[in-house]
């Protein structure tokens, strides 16, 4: 019985059958290779965000742009004398109209509930994260700014020359006054001289002094 074709053309159909075949897993192949790849490459962004801190460094970035308004400047004419708080090694200077403190070789200045710090009483100052305050800074006793009259002003010069070797030596250990705080004293608990304006030392920009 003589074939419906010829030989060949069986071995040809045969030939891009096989073909054909091997196209379509090479297609599945590659299809499937791409899934896996999807899927691995978000198990690992999953494992970013789930990871302790990922979520932090992933979200660091929304405040990056975020702009910390600077206090007012406020200008001191002449180097302030400064009054040690009591119990601390901190310096305030007294008399001004803004919180100003010197401790451990920078100058302070708390604003709106923010913490600024420089390396001059008169700044430029800048924003200080909340966690690198001094713990000094933030365990003031809430009524530090009132000074008692007659309290000790130690001249600006001379404050800067020893503030290191004194808290090294806990030279203000031995006053008695620093000891007794400032409601201690026999002129009673003081007044608020804050804002009362200390030999014309300071003044807002733009203002008068």
């Amino acid at each position: 019985m003589t074939p419906s074709c010829p030989l060949g053309r069986l071995l040809n159909d045969c030939s891009e059958g096989n073909r054909g075949k091997e196209s379509s897993s090479a297609e599945k192949e590659v299809a499937m290779r791409k899934r896996i790849w999807r899927v691995l490459g978000l198990a690992i962004l999953l494992g970013v965000l789930i990871a302790p801190g990922g979520t932090k460094d992933a979200t660091a970035g929304v405040h990056v742009g975020i702009s910390i308004g600077l206090p007012p400047p406020f200008v001191i004419q002449a180097p302030p004398p400064v009054v040690v708080i009591p119990g601390t090694y901190v310096y305030l200077v007294p008399g001004v109209d803004v919180d100003i403190l010197f401790y451990h070789g920078y100058w302070y200045r708390p604003y709106e509930g923010r913490w600024y710090r420089a390396s001059s009483y008169n700044g430029p100052w800048a924003y200080l994260e909340i966690g690198r305050v001094p713990r000094a800074l933030i365990t003031l006793p809430p009524d530090y700014r009132r000074v008692p009259p007659g309290y000790r002003r130690i001249p600006h010069g001379e404050m800067r020359e020893n503030w290191g070797r004194w808290e090294h030596e806990r030279h203000w250990d031995h006053d008695r006054d620093w000891r007794a705080g400032w409601h201690g004293r026999p002129e009673g608990r003081g007044h608020e001289e804050r804002g009362r304006g200390h030999e014309g030392y300071g003044r807002h920009e733009g203002r008068r002094g």
